[in-house]
């Protein structure tokens, strides 16, 4: 089976509601000026990669974040690709869950009205099965949460495992193999070198 050597995956560049640490799921948002900077910024890096394959969720912040990186001619839109859909949750904070559920984790228990943890790890790993049938290097624009749950998919583990891997806005990621298709790891994680200062939060 053919697989890409590896995966880089970048999350969308800062929203209103990211930057109010909102939940933000199907809301379909733009990127705030602070967030068209760091998606700008991810070109240089992202110059320097060679995939195949471009996909980005078709979410504006996503879909922008890659235009604005230089990729624009090269995406295609999957649809599996969307933030995670919270539900009776969508556009509030942790804090405020937090108020209504005191122990809920998004990870474990998924969202009221919206999606459960099985059915985000399935559309992750229908995701990573087209990246592996991709034939060489790849590279996603996608979500904050989504995101988290499609490296865990990568690595074959469970998707809670995802609460583990915090992710900032416009940050870079690498996934691969250290020996082969049965050993996928992470090779950098949360990458935010590249962006301005001012603008990576």
């Amino acid at each position: 089976m053919s697989k890409p050597a590896t995966l880089t995956i970048v999350r969308h560049g800062e929203t209103e509601w990211s930057a109010a640490h909102r939940h933000t799921g199907r809301t379909d948002i733009p990127l705030t000026a602070a967030g068209r900077d760091q998606a700008r910024a991810a070109a240089g890096p992202l110059a320097a990669t060679t995939p195949v394959l471009v996909l980005s969720s078709p979410l504006q912040r996503a879909l922008n974040t890659g235009q604005l990186a230089g990729l624009g001619e090269r995406i295609e839109t999957d649809p599996d690709l969307v933030e995670w859909d919270y539900g009776a949750y969508e556009g509030l904070t942790t804090e405020e869950i937090h108020e209504k559920a005191p122990d809920w984790q998004l990870f474990r228990d998924g969202c009221p009205q919206g999606e459960s943890t099985e059915q985000v790890g399935a559309r992750a790993d229908r995701v990573v099965a087209r990246l592996r049938d991709a034939g060489g290097d790849a590279l996603v624009f996608s979500h904050g949460h989504f995101s988290r749950v499609l490296a865990a998919r990568w690595l074959g583990l469970p998707v809670e495992v995802g609460r583990c891997l915090a992710l900032s806005t416009a940050a870079i990621c690498t996934l691969g193999y250290e020996h082969g298709v049965d050993d996928p790891v992470v090779l950098h994680w949360n990458d935010t070198g590249h962006l301005p200062r001012s603008g990576a939060s």
